[in-house]
Order: C-alpha cells, then structure tokens, then sequence
C-alpha cells in the first residue's frame, strides 16, 4: 500500500470528510488495454491466443461490436474516454511526449484539470476513485511540472512512467540475462515514490493496488470507481523468461497478451467471489485504439494503429454486470456508440448529474450499455488523425479526417478532397470506394465532417 499517492490514513480522512453516497449506486470499473486490437481477445475471434478470463468476463456479460474509440492513439483516446469530449477540445491530439516535439505538433502538454472529468464528477458524488495503471494525459519526459492525478478527481493513484505521482517502473530481463536493466529511469523525477518491478509483473502490481483500494471503499462502505489501465500490450514486449519461446515479436505478443489476461483474471476474480460487489459492479473493458499489425490483430478490418480505418478507431467493448439484462454471451453487433458515451453512460447510471458549464460530446446509452436494448448514438463520430501520423506502418498520405454516420464511413483530407466513402453494413473491411456512386451522401458527410473540424482548436497536421 506504500505505492500509492495518498496514504491510507489521509484517503480515510478524505472519505469520511465527504457526505456518503446512496448504498444502491454501483460500483464501476474501467479496464483500458493499450494497443490490443479488435480482433486479438479469442472471444472476439483470434484463435492463435487464449485469454480465458477475459473471454469469461464476455461469455457471463455483453460484447459490443461496433464500439469505437475517438483516436487511433493513446492519449487522445484516453482523453476522450476520460472527459466525453472529443480530445480536440483540449489540443490533445497525439501521443504526449517531450515539451519540444508537443509545441512541435501543436499540442498542449498536459490535460487541462479543468477537463469535465467522469471521475471528478463521481468523486464529488461520494465515490472513492482510484487510478491504477497507465495515465499519459500529462507528465512525461521532461515535462515534469505537470497537475498530479489526484487534481483530476482521483483519491489515489498508481502509474507509469507517463504520468504524476507514485508509480511502477520496469525492469527489463531477457533469457540468460543474470541481471535485470532499467528503462525510463528520468521518470522517478516525475512525482514522489516509485518501485522498481519486473515488466513482465506490471500488470501485476496495478491489479494488487485496485484491489487494495477496492478492498478499502468496501470497508468503508463507499461506492467506487476504478481506472485499471495496464500498460499491456503497449510495445517494447517484455514477458516472464519462461514464456519467450523463439523470441519473435508475434510470440512475444501473445506471450504478453495472455500473461495479461491472467493477471486481471484476479481482479475480474475478486468482484465475481464477493456476493456485495458482484451483485453492484459493473466493469467496463476495451482497448484505446488499432493494434500494431505485425503483431496484433485488427479482425476483419482495415488498417491498424494511428490510422482513421477501422482497424485502427474500432475497438472491442465488453460490459459485465448483474446490471444487465439477464443474458449470457450475448453480442450487439447493430448498436454504434464510441467512448465519448461512456461518461455520460455512466453518470446517468449512477443517478449524477453531468456538469452544467460545459457541453459533453458523448450520449448517455444507458438502455444499450446494459444490453436493454440495441440502439446507437444520435450525432455522427467524428475523427481527426494524430498531426504527425500522416504516414504509419508503411501507408503514405492516410486521411486526415473521418466520420462514422449510420451505415456510412468518410474519410477525406483536411480540405475536404480525396473523399472515401465506405457502406460499412456490406463493407466493413472499407474495400470499396462508393462515393461516386453517392454522391449526396458524401456531400453531406463531407460538409458536417468540415465543419466539425474547423470548430475545433487546430494542431500543425497540416504542416507536417
């Protein structure tokens, strides 16, 4: 428990300082994967892999299968999951990296704690939040002056070395290694306390801290909610020694994927074994965004990380809990939502207001997140790409804006020029180019997906 940010007699002083919450409201957990693709869980098809527990969370709750995500990169998706704003709002629109390369690409450095955050607006409700895991909204590199997790609305936090406070870093050990290195170690500057750990025991020692954390708000009879945001299966691929096999990235891929699975098998574990939490708790599952093609899986999709086809914005959702209706390994494969909803989702489940000075982008779909019913969001998803991804993975010259209405798919560059137009209810792989044949709906699409964007605070993409 010494990893955490606050201490344990400083996170009772602040629980018992705070009116307590309604006993009915549930309690929530959010599990973020980073880089794991649509298609690389075996419940959502992938037969070279097992991941039997997370397979057990979708075959005992509900899998969404046109979820998408609002970025194909890490921090600006976590942003939008996090605020149900699109990241633009906040010139987060790439990866955050060191102060020069951010001014660079037209980013801030760090999130703004204004941010309309979900765990702000649940803190102030009388949960206890925790963030355990990977944060990358700020303090990383040399950007060392950052706002700590806990000004976004967390009670504690445990991170990576892309983040504010107290943290585990990695150490790296190959087979036949005798001794184990270290990476990212200018990040224990980056906040107080950190431990060093095995990489391959990571995703281990966030799960220890949630269900610590978790264990304290039962005791306390709080309700809670919880960011679990491994750094799994985010590249370099450090697995135990044990499970290198030929040592090529796809092995060390899968290797890290299912040492993953079992490491949060043991919180899914702790909530399932327990009558009160099991009976009130609903946890959320996806990834940020594509995965890498050479080792991860996109399903039946079209491109990969960093890029605005499918592979790279759709991501696999699963929602478990008694909440839900009374179905077993059932699958909405009609209903569109993206993570800007889940904010709203969530607030609306757990009877919170959503803050009133600003305007969240996300809907709530409550009837559809508990599997009531399928139904998608109203508005269209839009898409702008990471400033410095106009090339990735081989592709030259991607689109630079996307737009997800109904059944169709645009994408076009920043001036509205060189439109696709995909029918994703016949072509979800986006094979074939329909806008000659549409032409009013690519007008359309076209005109709202520009104006969407010129609405927005701009980043260099242009320029670089």
């Amino acid at each position: 428990m010494r990893y955490f940010s606050l201490s344990l007699i400083a996170l009772v002083l602040l629980c018992t300082s705070i009116d307590a919450a309604e006993p009915t409201r549930p309690n929530i957990v959010m599990v973020l994967i980073d880089d794991m693709g649509w298609g690389d869980l075996s419940c959502f098809g992938n037969k070279d892999a097992k991941t039997s527990h997370i397979d057990r969370l979708a075959s005992e709750g509900l899998r969404f299968e046109q979820f998408y995500v609002n970025s194909p990169i890490c921090s600006p998706s976590r942003t939008a999951i996090s605020t149900g704003q699109y990241p633009q709002r906040w010139k987060i629109t790439s990866f955050l990296n060191n102060r020069k390369d951010n001014q660079r690409r037209g980013m801030n450095q760090w999130l703004d704690p204004k941010a309309p955050m979900l765990a702000r607006s649940l803190q102030q409700a009388g949960y206890a939040t925790g963030h355990f895991g990977k944060w990358h909204m700020g303090g990383q590199r040399d950007v060392d002056d950052a706002p700590p997790i806990s000004q976004y609305g967390f009670n504690q936090s445990l991170t990576n070395f892309e983040g504010m406070g107290a943290k585990l870093l990695p150490l790296t050990l190959k087979p036949g290694q005798k001794e184990p290195e270290k990476i990212w170690a200018a990040a224990e500057r980056l906040g107080e306390g950190h431990r060093w750990v095995l990489r391959s025991e990571i995703t281990s020692g966030f799960v220890d801290a949630a269900i610590g954390f978790i264990d304290q708000a039962s005791q306390s009879n709080k309700p809670f909610y919880v960011n679990l945001w491994p750094d799994d299966v985010h590249d370099p691929y450090w697995p135990s020694t044990d499970k290198w096999g030929d040592g090529s990235r796809p092995q060390l891929y899968r290797s890290v994927l299912e040492e993953m699975d079992r490491q949060l098998g043991r919180l899914f574990d702790r909530v399932r074994n327990d009558p009160a939490l099991r009976d009130n708790t609903l946890i959320l599952l996806c990834s940020d965004n594509g995965p890498l093609l050479d080792v991860g899986k996109a399903g039946p999709f079209r491109g990969s990380k960093a890029q605005l086809y499918e592979g790279g914005i759709r991501s696999p959702l699963i929602v478990w809990g008694k909440q839900l209706e009374p179905t077993r390994n059932r699958v909405d494969s009609q209903s569109v939502l993206c993570a800007l909803d889940i904010a709203p989702t969530i607030l609306a489940i757990t009877g919170i207001p959503a803050p009133t000075d600003v305007r969240l982008d996300g809907e709530p779909l409550v009837a559809t997140l508990l599997g009531q019913k399928t139904g998608s969001r109203k508005q269209p998803i839009f898409f702008r790409r990471p400033p410095d991804r106009n090339s990735f993975a081989g592709v030259k010259n991607l689109p630079d804006l996307a737009v997800r209405s109904g059944q169709w798919k645009l994408l076009c560059e920043y001036d509205g020029s060189e439109c696709e137009l995909y029918d994703l209810s016949n072509d979800p792989a986006e094979s074939k180019n329909v806008a000659d044949e549409h032409q009013e709906v690519e007008k359309s699409l076209r005109e709202a997906l520009l104006g969407w964007h010129q609405s927005l605070p701009p980043d260099n993409g242009p320029s670089l």
